[in-house]
C-alpha cells in the first residue's frame, strides 16, 4: 500500500510507525498548547472505554478516526467527526491537522490500544499536526482474547500483521516461537487471515494437532470463538477476499503452545 501523498510508501519505507515511536513523549509538564490525543476505544464496546479516553473524546473539538472506528463513540462527543478510508486518509488527516493549527482540541480514534498495531496510523497523525500526541491506552482486543485463551502474555509471543508493508520479520517471529510459546496474532484482512497463518506455520513444521483459536467480534453480543487445530484452520488459507474466508476482519487468531 502507498501514501504518496504525505511522503510514505510502504513497500519502499519510511514506515509511519518508525517515525511515530522515534522518541518518547515529551513530559507531561512540558509548557505547549492543548495537546491532541489518540485514543485507544477498544474492541469497539464502549463498556471496555477507559475513562481518561472516553473525556478526551468527550471534550475534543473535532475527532478524526476510519468511519469503522468513529461511529463506535460518536455518541459520546459533539465535535465535529472527520472519518476516513485507506483512499482519503492522508486528505482528511491534513484537515485535521489544519483545524488543530486553529486552535481546536483534536482526538484521533484508533481500534483497540494504539501500542497494538496503531503506530502507523499514529506517526501519519502526528506529521499532520506537526507535533508529539499524546497516547491514551486502550483495551486491547487481545487482551479480552488472551483471557478467553488462558495465554498469560508473560508466555505468549504477540505480532500483529494488521499493517501495510513488508511482513517478514513478523512471520519469522511466529515460526520461532511455534510449539514454545503461545501465539498471539492479529490477523490481515484477507490476505493473511487465520488459516493462512496456519498453513504458513505448518509450512514451516508446526504441528497440525496444536490447538487453535479464532476469537471474532469479542465483547460484542455476537462474539464468537471458534476452537479448532493448526491443521483444520490450515483447511481455510487462501484467498485475499472476504468470500474466502471463514472469518471476519475482526478476528484474533490464538494458537496454544504444545
Amino acid at each position: 500500500m502507498s501514501d504518496a501523498d504525505d511522503g510514505y510508501d510502504l513497500d519502499s519505507g519510511p514506515d509511519p510507525a518508525t517515525f511515530a515511536a522515534a522518541a518518547p513523549e515529551p513530559p507531561l509538564d512540558e509548557p505547549g498548547g492543548e495537546p491532541v490525543h489518540a485514543v485507544g476505544i477498544g474492541p469497539g464496546n464502549t463498556a471496555y472505554l477507559p475513562p481518561r479516553g472516553e473525556r478526551a473524546i468527550r471534550e475534543a473539538d473535532v475527532v478524526v478516526g476510519f468511519g469503522t472506528v468513529v461511529e463506535f463513540v460518536a455518541d459520546l462527543t459533539d465535535a465535529d467527526l472527520l472519518t476516513c478510508g485507506y483512499r482519503d486518509e492522508a486528505e482528511t488527516l491534513a484537515r485535521f491537522g489544519e483545524r488543530v493549527a486553529d486552535g481546536d482540541r483534536g482526538t484521533a480514534v484508533l481500534m483497540g490500544d494504539p501500542n497494538h498495531s496503531g503506530y502507523q496510523f499514529l506517526g501519519k497523525v502526528e506529521r499532520a499536526v506537526g507535533a508529539p500526541v499524546r497516547v491514551v491506552p486502550g483495551i486491547s482486543s487481545l487482551q479480552i482474547a488472551a483471557s478467553r485463551a488462558r495465554t498469560p502474555m508473560e508466555d505468549t509471543t504477540f505480532v500483529t500483521l494488521h499493517k501495510s508493508g513488508d511482513l517478514d520479520a513478523d512471520l519469522r517471529r511466529l515460526r520461532a516461537d511455534a510449539g514454545d510459546r503461545h501465539l498471539l496474532v492479529l490477523p490481515r484482512p484477507y490476505d493473511w487471515m487465520p488459516g493462512d497463518v496456519a498453513a504458513h506455520l505448518l509450512d514451516a513444521g508446526g504441528d497440525p494437532e496444536h490447538m487453535a483459536l479464532v476469537c471474532e467480534r469479542l465483547t460484542h453480543d455476537d462474539e464468537s470463538i471458534t476452537r479448532t487445530t493448526l491443521g483444520k484452520l490450515a483447511e481455510d488459507a487462501g484467498g485475499s477476499d472476504p468470500a474466502d474466508t471463514s472469518f471476519s476482519d475482526l478476528s484474533v487468531l490464538v494458537v496454544r503452545a504444545g
